[in-house]
């Protein structure tokens, strides 16, 4: 991998563990950073705890990544991690989420359309004794019914099949203690359903409802197709249904096959005519038909299981800013994070993402 082309500047990194990391993705939002930015520090400014800021540019083709290193110029709590492309939305989140040292990490979009006040509320709610704080969405301003009622309908049929209590109307915009944090990051699978992993894990969990607000400027980052593709990964990685659909309806269809069989038997014995080439057709179709669709979907299951063997990272770094070190790439390492670039001292096998791999600005 090609090293960072950053140097270290005068807002050295600190020292200090913050009390509160804020994550925040960014894809194409140069004119939405700078007011996510203040909107962000007047909240925490105002809870009164030391934080950062880790803004992580997640392939971006317009000038946010110049708008934040902007950012951290002015501001040494800003932390930026830029990935040498785009590898996703929830992919990004997690190179955050590796790389944040606070105590408490919060989780939240830079498009604003997760009010940034609300995070006050799971503060509160994380002094209580709540390891996950997860806002619930009330009222979804600027959305199409469409998008409106096909979300509603996602989050319910998946709950209803799966053994994991994902709640429904969330999102990504969560608090996470540090503990459930370090579990989250021992989770490497590729194909990410964050809000159905922070679920996975358990511990205390409680919500916080608030209003959705229209994006600030922009467009979606998430149009119909990245929506479904989201859908398909959140229901291979939590439930087995639809191959246990495949089965069922197998077995239905082999009992009305097997009652025919028995029936053009008896037909036959009793020497009557057997008419309609044209249901045969069609029955032959929609077997076939079938048949193809049981195949897609067990190709899914096995193309999900083929990407996890090969190993990749889950993002690279290209550079990054305001770090006390050089960073880790999205590595699925047995021992990454527990023992340290280089090698592991149990079982000698080198760890992916060694120092000196970029300069950390």
């Amino acid at each position: 991998m090609a090293k960072g082309v950053s140097q270290l500047n005068a807002n050295q990194p600190s020292t200090i563990r913050p009390t509160l990391s804020v994550v925040a993705p960014v894809f194409n939002e140069a004119a939405t950073v700078p007011v996510f930015y203040e909107r962000v520090v007047a909240v925490m400014e105002s809870i009164g705890r030391d934080f950062e800021i880790v803004l992580v540019d997640d392939g971006s083709d317009d000038n946010s990544l110049q708008v934040m290193l902007g950012l951290r110029e002015r501001d040494p709590r800003v932390r930026l991690i830029a990935l040498s492309r785009n590898f996703g939305h929830q992919s990004a989140i997690t190179a955050g989420m590796d790389h944040a040292a606070g105590s408490a990490v919060i989780v939240i979009d830079s498009d604003l359309q997760d009010p940034p006040e609300v995070i006050r509320e799971f503060v509160q709610k994380w002094d209580e004794g709540f390891d996950v704080v997860y806002g619930v969405r009330s009222t979804r301003q600027g959305e199409t019914p469409f998008k409106l009622l096909t979300a509603k309908l996602f989050y319910r049929a998946l709950r209803s099949i799966t053994n994991v209590d994902i709640p429904v109307d969330t999102g990504d915009f969560r608090l996470m203690s540090r503990r459930a944090v370090d579990v989250l990051k021992d989770l490497r699978e590729h194909h990410r359903f964050m809000r159905g992993l922070a679920a996975w894990i358990g511990f205390r969990q409680c919500a916080v409802s608030y209003v959705r607000h229209e994006r600030f400027q922009g467009v979606t980052k998430y149009p119909l197709a990245k929506m479904v593709r989201l859908a398909a990964d959140a229901m291979a990685s939590f439930s087995y249904l639809p191959l246990q659909l495949a089965t069922a309806i197998g077995f239905i269809v082999a009992g009305f096959s097997l009652v025919g069989i028995i029936s053009a038997v008896i037909l036959r014995l009793t020497k009557r005519e057997i008419a309609g080439q044209a249901t045969t057709l069609v029955s032959v179709l929609f077997l076939g038909g079938l048949q193809l669709i049981f195949l897609g979907i067990l190709g899914e299951y096995l193309g999900r299981v083929y990407d996890e063997t090969k190993g990749r990272p889950l993002y690279i770094v290209r550079e990054a800013h305001g770090f006390d070190a050089p960073l880790n790439d999205g590595a699925a390492t047995h021992a990454e994070g527990h023992h340290g670039p280089g090698h592991c001292p149990s079982c000698g096998q080198a760890l992916l993402g060694a120092a000196g791999d970029l300069t950390a600005g």
